[in-house]
């Protein structure tokens, strides 16, 4: 049973300065008052172009991103890889609408590849749909909702940019995760995920769809994608993750008044989760599955399902993942086990990697009890620092 507690192992490449930095950092998220205020504050900063870049590049972006270039996070890399932790590098510039931003977009996900497959300790590249692709061509195609001539050249180019990043992952055989997204654009991302595991997944797994595990039919969706996969001879890639827009699903469906796509009571979730790792692991022959969880209870469970099909640990079928400067308890602790762990690494110039920011401070500050026991990790490993 892997001991997620043993905080020496957690903390081993952080230094008394970064342990203090990061404790301010999470008693701030912590407080639902303060961390909406200063949310707010850097909104309002970005907006009328105040000169915040070094007090953010300093605090937030420091401990949550790898930097603003490939380049520039390599610091970030090698300091995972020393504990055998993997880097999967996100450029996380969000909220963009032009073809100059989806073409800039894509070659940072062509060059990530590239990049990964130079090196072990990149496993994985990723890519968010919405990134290549206005939103509303993505909402339109997820509905079925005729597209203009203009739409229909916009639809084209964005099949044209998947497409050259998931044959430069095959080509380069780098595994890609296919980040999953609203679920009013969902449809569409399942669509295109699925004809590239068609046609690049032939041989193993490497292109992976996400899914998301608050949705109340995701199980069935997985059921009936290993369906489709056994019978037309492809290999399922799938990043498991339990959702990351919960309250934005709930508020859209009581205003457009249909049924909430998303379960309303998180143990549901976590019953689903842990659900998705079972029917993934007993299928594992046709399966490649990503655990993206800050979750020790399904951690567990996950090392607990390789022992009772006797799967390595170190099955590259099987991997492990969190976001950068969160649940270092369990990926450092795993990785010390000899499992494939890697760190969710975002990059990008801060200003463009703001809108990630902001908005995993406000998912964080919803998830009653995340900020709460990174928090208290934080102090435990000081206070064993001062005794030792």
């Amino acid at each position: 049973m892997t001991d997620f507690n043993n905080l020496k192992i957690a903390f081993t490449d952080k230094s008394d300065a970064d342990l203090n930095r990061a404790y301010l950092l999470f008693l701030t998220i912590s407080n639902t008052l303060i961390s909406k205020l200063v949310t707010a504050f850097v909104k309002l900063s970005i907006g009328l172009n105040l000169p915040i870049k070094g007090i953010i590049k300093s605090t937030v972006y420091r401990h949550f991103c790898g930097g603003e270039t490939i380049e520039e996070s390599q610091t970030t890399i090698d300091k995972l890889w020393i504990s055998k932790i993997g880097t999967i590098l996100d450029f996380s510039a969000e909220g963009k609408s032009t073809k100059k931003d989806f073409e800039r977009t894509l070659l940072q996900i062509l060059a990530s590849i590239e990049k990964a497959s130079t090196t072990e300790s990149i496993p994985f590249s990723v890519f968010k749909p919405s990134g290549l692709c206005n939103f509303s061509i993505l909402e339109k195609l997820s509905n079925s909702t005729p597209l203009s001539a203009t739409e229909e050249k916009e639809k084209k180019e964005y099949e044209t940019r998947v497409n050259a990043i998931c044959k430069l992952a095959h080509d380069k055989n780098v595994a890609v995760f296919i980040d999953a997204e609203e679920s009013w654009i969902q449809n569409a991302i399942d669509a295109i995920s699925e004809t590239m595991m068609e046609q690049y997944n032939t041989k193993k797994a490497l292109i992976f769809n996400t899914i998301q595990l608050y949705r109340n039919d995701r199980i069935d969706y997985l059921n009936s994608l290993l369906e489709r996969a056994k019978a037309n001879h492809f290999f399922v890639g799938v990043k498991l993750v339990r959702g990351a827009y919960h309250q934005q699903e709930i508020e859209r469906a009581n205003k457009f008044n249909y049924l909430c796509p998303v379960h309303q009571q998180k143990a549901k979730t976590d019953t689903d989760y842990n659900l998705a790792l079972s029917i993934c692991i007993k299928n594992i022959d046709c399966v490649a599955v990503c655990a993206g969880t800050h979750n020790e209870k399904s951690s567990q469970l996950l090392t607990d399902l390789l022992k009772q099909h006797d799967i390595t640990k170190n099955d590259e079928r099987v991997h492990f993942s969190q976001l950068l400067g969160m649940s270092d308890h369990i990926s450092y602790n795993l990785a010390k086990e000899d499992y494939n762990v890697s760190k969710y690494v975002p990059y990008g110039p801060v200003k463009d990697v703001m809108p990630y920011l902001i908005r995993r401070a406000e998912e964080n500050t919803a998830i009653a009890g995340q900020m709460g026991r990174e928090l208290a990790n934080i102090i435990a490993e000081k206070q064993r620092r001062k005794k030792a």
